[in-house]
């Protein structure tokens, strides 16, 4: 699956010559956090969200402009912070370094972009030429419907308990556990000793994940290896 699968095609823009009242109204009446900019000739020039739009004059959050700060940042990067806390149009404020992906992106470097840069959506593009948009509200509608498909149950409790302890010895840290699974009409009970809470949760998971697994019934002792004494 790729980000042309799952990208919005319908997307609302805006032009870098509009006001910011527009694109806010725009945002808010769509239910946006965001909007590609476009120019006249149909290129993706930008994109405008609510983070461009929290340094504002208006509300006296605009950047401090006095003091070491001041000097530091030196009267270029001043007078950019007087254009983006006092401008009117959408050009004023807007990104204009604007992260895209194509259309062959896969999912998982799409979810790695927007983990990494901290970003909600990336325009999807070809040419310059705007495809679409894949947003994190698109991956979450992929997730729906996968969690909603219904997986085959495993023919027995058996089988159930051979694909638990399958999984068990494929995850990385299984070995470190020392668990026992016994499955009876559908439902797996856990007993044994794991060392940390957060393996016992990843073990109750994984059984919950297996196909016809009905309950899973943890009776798993906590074992904190920092309380073990040792004798000599």
């Amino acid at each position: 699956m790729n980000a042309a699968d799952i990208m919005t095609r319908t997307v609302v823009t805006i032009a870098p010559t509009a006001s910011i009242i527009d694109a806010m109204r725009l945002m808010t009446g769509q239910h946006l956090s965001g909007l590609p900019v476009m120019d006249a000739d149909g290129s993706l020039v930008g994109i405008i969200t609510e983070g461009d739009l929290l340094r504002r004059v208006e509300m006296g959050t605009e950047r401090a402009q006095s003091g070491w700060r001041a000097f530091l940042r030196g009267p270029a990067l001043q007078a950019q912070d007087y254009v983006h806390s006092h401008g009117r149009r959408v050009e004023d404020v807007m990104t204009r370094d604007v992260l895209t992906v194509t259309g062959a992106a896969q999912l998982t470097d799409v979810v790695g972009l927007m983990e990494t840069r901290h970003i909600k959506r990336l325009p999807v593009v070809a040419n310059g030429r705007l495809l679409g948009v894949i947003s994190r509200a698109d991956l979450l509608r992929v997730l729906i419907g996968e969690l909603s498909k219904t997986m085959p149950a495993l023919p027995d409790d058996q089988a159930m308990r051979e694909k638990v302890m399958d999984e068990l010895r494929a995850q990385t840290w299984g070995g470190r556990t020392s668990v026992t699974v016994l499955v009876t009409n559908g439902v797996v009970f856990l007993e044994g000793t794991t060392f940390d809470e957060r393996e016992r949760d990843a073990i109750r998971v994984l059984a919950e994940n297996v196909p016809g697994v009905r309950e899973v019934r943890d009776h798993l002792a906590f074992c904190d290896p920092s309380q073990v004494m040792i004798y000599g």
